[in-house]
C-alpha cells in the first residue's frame, strides 16, 4: 500500500483527494461557516447590533469558490508537475545527445515512482550504449591496424573519384608515402605503368605484369563498387604476385620434374634391363627369345614417347581457331569417338570456338566419365545457352569427388589414377580459359560428376 501511495499514480489520486476536499471546504466556508458570519460583523450598526448571516445563493457561492480555487489549482498544479517538468527537459536534452553522438550523459534524479525507474532504464541505455561504443572503437582499431599493415594496397574512392581511404601500402605504391586522402585517383595513377593504369579505367579484376623500378612486378589487381552511408564508392585491392607467383612457379617445377623422372625411370629401367638381357641371348644364340625382348622394349619406348608428346601438347597449346560451329555435324564427329547420350537437343545458335580443341576437351571428359565406374547410359551431354554464354555439361553416375580432390582436379601434374599423368582436365582448363571461357567440377545429387564447360557465344566475339 504504501509502495503504491509513492508511486506517481498514487500522488496524482491524493492530490485530487486533496483538491476535492479543498474545493468542498472553500465552497462551505464562502456559503455556509464561517464567511456569513464574519460578513455579519463587519456590518455592525452605531448600536453594535449586528444584523443575521449574510448567505449566498448557489451560483453566488460557486462564482467566488471558483474565483478562489481556480488559482490555487494552477499554483498546486505548478507545484506537482515542476519536478516532472524537469526531468522531462533533462529527459529530452539526454536524447538530442543521444541523437548527436554523445552517450556520456546521465540522470542523476532520485524518485521511488515510475520516473524513477524511467530515469534508471535511460542511465542504462546510456551505459549499454557507452559501451557498445567503447568496444566498437575497438574492433575500428583493430581493423584500422590490420588494414593500414596489410602488403596489399588498399584504395577507397567516392562518387567523385576522390580518395577517402588509403592504407599505407597504397601511399607507398602511389605517392612515395605521403596521404593520398582527398587526391583524385584518376591523377595520382597518371604516373603509373600504362597496363595499370587501364585495369583501373576498366573497373574489372585484372592479373598483369608490369615494369617497376628497373624490375617486373606482378599485381592482380580487384575492383568492387558498393554503397557506404547511402553514396557510391568503389573499393581497389593492389596485391603483388611476383613471389607468390615465383613460389608456385618453383612448386610447379619441382612436381614436373617429380613426375617426368618417376615416368622416365618406369620406363628406362625396363628398357635398360631388356637390353642387357637380349645382349646375353644373343651372346648364348638363344635368338628365338629376341622379338619378345624387342617388341618389350618398343611398347615401353611408344609409352615413354606418348607421355612426353602430352607433357609437349601441353606446354605448347596452340592459341584457339574461332570460327562458327553448327552443332550437327560437330556432334556427328564427337559421336564417332566417344559414346554418351545428349540431353534436350542441340541450340538453335551455333557455337563459336576452336571446333578441334574443344573436340578434344569433350573427347577426355567424356573418356573420364566412362572411366568413372557408372553405368554407360548415364553418361551424358547437354547443351544450354545461358545469356551470352554456351553451357556444355559432361555427367555421370559414377562415385563422384571427394572435397579433396575437387580442390586440386583441375590443377596440372595432379592425378588420382597410378598411370594418370594430371594433364587430362588441366588441359582442359587451359582450352576453355584461352577461349575466354571457364571450367567447373561439382558432384551431383544422388552421385556421379558433372563437368560444366562456360564460352562465350558468337555475339561476343572478338571484331
Amino acid at each position: 500500500m504504501i509502495r503504491r501511495l509513492r508511486s506517481l499514480e498514487g500522488r496524482l489520486s491524493l492530490l485530487l483527494m486533496l483538491a476535492g476536499l479543498a474545493g468542498v471546504l472553500v465552497y462551505v466556508g464562502i456559503t455556509d461557516w464561517p464567511l456569513p458570519q464574519l460578513l455579519a460583523l463587519l456590518h455592525t450598526d452605531a448600536k453594535g447590533v449586528a444584523p443575521g448571516p449574510v448567505h449566498l445563493g448557489f451560483g453566488a457561492g460557486l462564482a467566488v469558490s471558483l474565483a478562489v480555487l481556480v488559482p490555487l489549482a494552477l499554483w498546486m498544479a505548478s507545484l506537482a508537475m515542476s519536478p516532472v517538468s524537469r526531468l522531462l527537459r533533462a529527459l529530452e536534452g539526454s536524447v538530442a545527445s543521444y541523437r548527436d553522438g554523445d552517450f556520456s550523459i546521465s540522470l542523476a534524479v532520485n524518485r521511488r515512482d515510475e520516473l524513477g525507474e524511467l530515469i534508471a532504464m535511460h542511465n542504462a541505455l546510456g551505459q549499454t550504449l557507452r559501451d557498445q561504443r567503447q568496444h566498437l572503437v575497438q574492433r575500428e582499431l583493430l581493423l584500422d591496424t590490420v588494414v593500414q599493415n596489410t602488403p596489399v594496397a588498399l584504395v577507397l574512392t567516392d562518387a567523385g573519384g576522390r580518395v577517402a581511404y588509403a592504407n599505407i601500402a597504397a601511399r607507398h605504391l602511389f605517392n612515395d608515402g605521403r596521404s593520398l586522402h582527398g587526391l583524385v585517383f584518376a591523377d595520382v595513377t597518371a604516373d603509373a605503368p600504362k597496363a595499370m593504369r587501364e585495369a583501373v579505367e576498366r573497373g574489372e579484376d585484372a592479373l598483369l605484369t608490369v615494369e617497376m623500378d628497373n624490375s617486373e612486378e606482378t599485381f592482380h589487381i580487384s575492383q568492387r563498387a558498393f554503397r557506404l552511408q547511402g553514396r557510391p564508392h568503389r573499393l581497389l585491392l593492389f596485391r603483388r604476385m611476383t613471389r607468390e607467383l615465383s613460389r608456385q612457379e618453383v612448386a610447379s617445377w619441382k612436381r614436373v620434374i617429380r613426375v617426368i623422372s618417376h615416368e622416365l625411370n618406369n620406363s628406362l629401367a625396363p628398357i635398360s634391363s631388356l637390353a642387357h638381357s637380349g645382349a646375353e641371348l644373343a651372346r648364348r644364340g638363344e635368338v628365338e627369345r629376341l622379338p619378345g625382348v624387342f617388341a618389350t622394349i618398343g611398347e615401353r619406348a611408344r609409352h615413354l614417347h606418348g607421355f612426353i608428346a602430352g607433357y609437349a601438347s601441353f606446354a605448347k597449346l596452340p592459341a584457339p581457331r574461332k570460327a562458327e560451329v553448327p552443332w550437327g555435324p560437330f556432334l556427328e564427329g564427337l559421336a564417332l569417338h566417344c559414346r554418351f547420350r545428349l540431353l534436350g537437343g542441340a541450340p538453335a545458335q551455333p557455337g563459336w570456338f576452336d571446333a578441334a580443341q574443344v573436340e578434344q576437351v569433350l573427347i577426355n571428359l567424356i573418356k573420364n566419365a566412362h572411366e568413372a565406374g557408372g553405368p554407360d547410359d548415364e553418361v551424358t551431354l547437354a547443351l544450354q545457352v545461358l545469356g551470352h554464354d554456351l553451357r556444355i555439361e559432361v555427367a555421370d553416375r559414377g562415385p563422384g569427388m571427394s572435397e579433396t580432390v575437387l580442390a586440386q582436379a583441375l590443377l596440372p601434374f595432379y592425378s588420382t589414377k597410378r598411370s594418370g599423368t594430371g594433364l587430362g582436365l588441366a588441359l582442359a582448363r587451359e582450352i576453355a580459359e584461352a577461349h575466354g571461357g571457364r571450367i567447373a567440377l561439382a558432384n551431383r545429387e544422388g552421385g556421379g560428376l558433372q563437368v560444366s564447360l562456360l564460352l562465350p557465344l558468337a555475339a561476343t566475339r572478338e571484331v
